[in-house]
């Protein structure tokens, strides 16, 4: 069994749903909601495709084991924020207003709708690579498996600061300076939870490249393959939309153009010291 056409079928299927749904719910967020998802049922497919064709299918279990609690906690994330209760994702509703009505819609189906889905096939691909070439685990798998683990632990810590923060902030009256998270993991990175949202999509590339170095296609095709794709536009996507966020960040919170000089935007590293005022 071919898992990619059923791949495939699913994601055409996801986009026409979450296209038609914003255009009746006048909401362009349902691409979000899906995003913890559908790659979860993406890699199943592949890990289920494996065990039907009774090959060594122990890669595909821990890929699909590794992702499914990817899924769990961005889900459980998402959710507390009120993401699954209607809300639009704000940077939307600004986009919105500086398009107009048919631009919008334009932007809507090519970038939030096809371009968004095509990339949550691309990231779960390696998986494709590793169906493609079963072979019995290696040290490899393990390690790669054990850094998917720290980086999703580190995203569970970021989230978690920033909803305490935001929780602070609410309880505060909607006012609790600077205006954003400066502790904790913000302390040495802007975007800590985006830096190992990433990271994790990249270790699961290189869990499938290893599949593939394993069936002896060496550096190019193995190693370095196709696949790679998914990771990197996704480290696109994150650095366009975290430029975004940093525009609309800085508009709003005078203290923040200083929080970026001091602070990395994405990969933890220790803040540079702000210069002494000079003396009089």
């Amino acid at each position: 069994m071919d898992p990619l056409p059923i791949v495939l079928i699913v994601a055409a299927v996801t986009c026409a749903a979450c296209w038609v749904l914003s255009l009746i719910t006048k909401d362009t967020s349902w691409v979000d909601r899906i995003w913890s998802i559908v790659p979860v049922v993406y890699v199943w497919v592949f890990a289920v495709a494996a065990l039907t064709d009774g090959e060594d299918a122990a890669r595909l279990i821990v890929m699909a084991v590794l992702v499914t609690a990817w899924g769990a906690r961005l889900t459980f994330n998402f959710a507390r924020k009120g993401g699954y209760s209607g809300m639009e994702d704000y940077r939307w509703a600004i986009l919105r207003t500086r398009m107009s009505p048919a631009m919008f819609q334009v932007f809507n189906l090519l970038f939030i709708v096809l371009y968004q889905n095509a990339l949550l096939v691309l990231i779960t691909l390696p998986a494709f690579q590793a169906w493609l070439h079963p072979s019995p685990l290696t040290v490899w798998d393990f390690v790669f498996a054990a850094l998917f683990l720290c980086f999703l632990a580190g995203e569970t810590v970021a989230d978690q600061e920033q909803w305490n923060f935001h929780q602070a902030k609410k309880r505060a009256g909607g006012t609790l300076e600077p205006g954003f998270v400066t502790t904790g993991l913000f302390r040495v990175s802007r975007h800590p939870n985006f830096f190992f949202e990433q990271a994790q999509w990249w270790v699961f590339y290189a869990i499938g490249a290893t599949a593939a170095v394993s069936a002896g296609l060496g550096l190019w095709g193995g190693a370095i393959n196709w696949t790679i794709a998914g990771a990197a536009l996704l480290t696109v996507l994150f650095i366009g939309s975290t430029i975004f966020t940093e525009s609309i960040s800085a508009s709003k919170y005078p203290a923040y153009a200083d929080y970026q000089r001091r602070t990395s935007m994405l990969v933890p590293w220790p803040p540079r010291r702000t210069p002494a005022p000079a003396r009089a």
